[in-house]
C-alpha cells in the first residue's frame, strides 16, 4: 500500500503548554507590527461583518498560525497560508464542508483549547482574551434550564 497522508490528528498539548501557547498568541497580537496590521484590517472592514471575514480574519489567522506552528499545528496548504482569490472563494466539486487548508491548524488548536476551557478557568480566561483581540463582541441569549426561551413574568 502506498504511503498516504497521515490522519489529521491534532498535536497533544498539556494544559500548561496550552497556557504557554495562549500567552504567546496574546503577546503576538500585541506586537507593534501585528497591532498595526490588525488596525488596518479593522479600518478596511468598517464594522461590516462580511468585510471582517474578508480583511480581519485572514490577518488574525496568520498571526495565530505564526505562533502555533512551533507547537505542531500547521496549515496543510501549499505555497502559503491564503489561497489565491481570497479566503472566501468557492471550492467547486468539494461538496464537503471542510475548512480551507490555511485554517486547519488554527481550527485544530481552537478545538484543543475549547476542550480545556471547562477544566481550567485560566485557559478559559486566556482564550477569551485572545478571541476578543479579533472577534467582535457578541451578546448571547441566556442559557438555563428555567428559561426555555420564554420570558419570565
Amino acid at each position: 500500500m502506498a504511503a498516504s497522508a497521515q490522519p489529521l490528528v491534532p498535536p497533544a498539548l498539556s494544559a500548561e503548554q496550552a497556557k504557554a501557547v495562549l500567552a504567546e498568541g496574546i503577546k503576538a497580537f500585541g506586537a507593534p507590527e501585528n497591532a498595526q496590521r490588525m488596525e488596518e484590517a479593522r479600518d478596511n472592514a468598517c464594522n461590516d461583518m462580511g468585510k471582517m471575514l474578508q480583511f480581519l480574519l485572514p490577518v488574525a489567522t496568520q498571526i495565530q498560525q505564526d505562533v502555533i506552528k512551533a507547537y505542531g499545528f500547521s496549515s496543510d496548504g501549499e505555497g502559503g497560508l491564503f489561497p489565491p482569490g481570497g479566503m472566501l472563494r468557492a471550492r467547486r466539486g468539494s461538496g464537503a464542508s471542510r475548512p480551507p487548508p490555511f485554517l486547519v491548524g488554527v481550527l485544530k488548536f481552537a478545538r484543543l483549547i475549547k476542550s480545556y476551557e471547562s477544566q481550567d478557568p485560566e485557559i478559559a480566561s486566556m482564550s477569551g482574551k485572545l478571541k476578543a483581540m479579533f472577534l467582535p463582541p457578541m451578546t448571547l441569549p441566556p442559557h438555563g434550564a428555567g428559561t426555555g426561551g420564554v420570558a419570565a413574568s
